[in-house]
């Protein structure tokens, strides 16, 4: 997992006038909200989001595009509403998670339900800011390189099915 000051050097690398309080803000914030959360590999949850992070450091994406991967699963699973990411992080990174979370929510459809809605979604996303898209597809990266942690077989399946979906 990287450490906060090596996302912000690698964010600094390709984009020297990025907000590094942005990221540092985030990064504290999120590994807060996740607290002792963890994933099915035993990793601490909050190891996701960063990596999520830098993925797209590696895609050499904006300081808000790269607080908001950061932030991408506080809304949907921790205390943390869309008002309070606004309040510390701006209306443009609040917008972006929001975005992100919206996306999420095609997962907990059914299969019927999500092949409707997929197509639509993911346009009115695309439509509004390509960055939404762009952590949406990067989480589920990581989440594809990770889905060997998950003992449930038909779990995995469902998994890869969503992403394949998305």
């Amino acid at each position: 997992m990287l450490r906060q000051y090596e996302l912000v050097e690698k964010v600094r690398s390709y984009d020297p006038d990025a907000d590094e309080s942005l990221i540092n803000r985030a990064y504290v914030f999120s590994m807060k909200a996740h607290g002792a959360q963890k994933r099915a590999s035993g990793d601490p949850y909050f190891s996701h989001p960063i990596e999520v992070a830098g993925i797209l450091t590696d895609l050499k994406l904006d300081d808000q595009t790269i607080a908001t991967a950061i932030l991408h699963d506080t809304i949907e699973d921790t205390v943390a509403t869309p008002q309070e990411i606004e309040k510390l992080f701006g209306k443009d990174v609040a917008r972006l998670v929001d975005g992100v979370t919206k996306l999420s929510k095609i997962e907990a459809q059914s299969e019927n339900e999500r092949a409707a809605e997929n197509l639509r979604k993911f346009l009115l996303a695309l439509s509004d800011d390509i960055r939404v898209l762009l952590v949406k597809l990067a989480d589920r990266l990581h989440n594809m390189r990770t889905l060997h942690h998950i003992p449930n077989e038909e779990k995995r399946r469902r998994i890869a099915r969503e992403t394949m979906d998305i």
